[in-house]
């Protein structure tokens, strides 16, 4: 019998000789890196916030981005704006490799903020602290993007699923003012939709009709003209997330008083309209996913 002891020799010699070039850990090296990269997110976070406000077109992609990750955050959805605009679906590494999917050759990462350790202020209040997480892009990725493309469903299918657990009731009006689709009545707590209108056309109005109820506290308060722009871009993110045209929406120019505030005011608004744009996909989506199950065929027995 051949004596093979010498190939675990030679392995335990060469282990011996790489760790030996090593350098040891350095914690403190490691905890000032993760720190420049925290920092950089911050800092881009706040050059994005301004750079989609200096133009119509710029602010329409970050609403593209948003439409596509509704449940990320404001911070996150500019973060891949900056990084990787065409992104549709994402990932960290170990996640896509649990799906037996592996990242290409040469692809680089981009980053995300994900929540860490709570920690308590020198005030009293308790703060998240934030880490980078290096994600990838499916198109990043050896699975085949086309079989990642929606199913939408029909549009009768897509309007009930819209309606579907309304805050607030919706009916057909016989005398609507000219060129108003649809008609959110702070006082009436309701809306009301024009007849005889065409599938984009009630959907995109009602969408936006509905981002004005959600919005609406209820306390009598309500301002419309405060929310005008708010529910516009709530109606735009969700036709874009379920396959509505959106060819009439215009983003020719981004209000004022979104210019005149500090970047972090800048990402409450812009989480304001996110917020219920998402309150409405997350009623869709369930009601959609209910279809589903019950239009699956009952195994065969």
């Amino acid at each position: 019998m051949n004596n093979l002891d010498d190939l675990f020799r030679q392995e335990a010699s060469g282990h011996s000789s790489t760790n030996s070039s090593e350098q040891p850990f350095d914690k403190e090296a490691w905890t000032q890196k993760k720190q420049e990269l925290r920092q950089w997110a911050y800092e881009t976070i706040d050059s994005a916030t301004t750079a989609i406000l200096q133009s119509g077109d710029e602010f329409q992609r970050y609403l593209d981005v948003q439409s596509r990750f509704d449940r990320s955050s404001v911070s996150n959805a500019l973060l891949i704006l900056m990084q990787r605009p065409e992104a549709t679906r994402i990932a960290d590494f170990d996640s896509w490799k649990e799906q037996g999917v592996f990242i290409r050759r040469k692809e680089t990462g981009f980053y995300i903020l994900e929540p860490g350790e709570e920690y308590r202020r020198e005030d009293g209040s308790a703060g998240i602290s934030y880490n980078l997480k290096k994600m990838f892009d499916i198109a990043q990725t050896t699975a085949n993007p086309k079989r990642e493309q929606p199913a939408y469903p029909d549009d009768r299918m897509r309007i009930k699923a819209l309606m579907d657990r309304a805050p607030v009731p919706i009916v057909i009006g016989d005398a609507m003012p000219p060129e108003t689709h649809a008609l959110y009545q702070p006082d009436m707590r309701n809306i009301v939709i024009r007849g005889g209108m065409d599938a984009g056309d009630i959907f995109r109005s009602l969408a936006q009709e509905l981002a004005h109820a959600e919005l609406d506290r209820g306390d009598g308060r309500y301002s419309r003209s405060d929310f005008t722009f708010h529910a516009y871009c709530a109606s735009y993110m969700l036709c874009k997330q379920f396959g509505v045209d959106t060819s009439s929406f215009g983003f020719h120019r981004v209000p004022e008083k979104l210019k005149d505030i500090e970047p972090q005011h800048i990402r409450a608004e812009l989480t304001v309209m996110k917020d219920a744009a998402h309150d409405m996909a997350r009623r869709m989506n369930r009601m959609l996913a209910q279809q589903r199950q019950q239009q699956r065929p009952e195994p065969a027995r």
